[in-house]
């Protein structure tokens, strides 16, 4: 014979085995700016570290792991040498690589870079004769190379493949910009140097015959 407790004590204990659910089914159906709790976290979840923290997990004990040697992240070949060597048969490039168009758009993008990374040492016009060359300058510590103006015969003469190259990797004390540039915004700085030399050397040929007038 079963006991009369047993009954209001199963209806209490069913009750209770459909208490996770129910909390299951609220959660999911709560809309809520915390992330949802979870038992098994996985890698779902995980405490981020900051740049240059140091993490005890690793022999070295820095957060932040350098490449291995040898390998080369999904996508990042660059196994063409014109786009992003600047050089065609081991030579320095004197055209742009495809997808690369001298426009109006591209011009306009590579004077905002060009006044973001080269201006404080080139100048405006390329000259070279911008707020750090000019501050250097003053203080006269014998340390300071200045910059070669872009419309010297020599710069002028330069390809576009070695100014891509010299914007990548520096040349003599200037830094490499290659980590900070991105490839297509160095060919629009390329672009717009040369238009800065043009600006400086043009002659009355280069300008259209029905503004000519106005210019004499």
């Amino acid at each position: 014979m079963i006991p009369r407790w047993f009954y209001p004590l199963g209806l209490i204990a069913l009750c209770l085995a459909l208490v996770p659910f129910a909390v299951v089914a609220k959660l999911r159906a709560t809309k809520s700016s915390e992330p949802r709790p979870q038992i098994i976290w996985d890698m779902d979840q995980g405490y981020a570290y900051q740049s240059q923290q140091p993490n005890a997990l690793f022999n070295d004990g820095r957060a932040m792991r350098p490449a291995v040697n040898g390998t080369v992240a999904r996508g990042q070949l660059r196994e063409d040498d014109h786009m992003y060597r600047g050089k065609v048969n081991g030579e320095f490039a004197t055209t742009y690589p495809d997808g690369i168009e001298v426009n109006r758009a591209l011009l306009e993008r590579g004077k905002e870079r060009y006044e973001v990374f080269c201006l404080p040492c080139h100048g405006y016009t390329g000259a070279g004769d911008g707020i750090v060359s000019q501050r250097a300058d003053k203080l006269q510590q014998g340390t300071w190379i200045p910059p070669v103006s872009y419309h010297s015969d020599e710069l002028r003469s330069r390809s576009a493949g070695h100014i891509y190259n010299t914007i990548s990797n520096g040349i003599r004390s200037m830094p490499a910009y290659g980590l900070q540039v991105k490839v297509e915004d160095r060919w629009a700085i390329v672009a717009y140097i040369r238009a800065l030399q043009r600006s400086q050397n043009a002659t009355i040929d280069d300008v259209p015959a029905n503004l000519r007038d106005k210019l004499r």
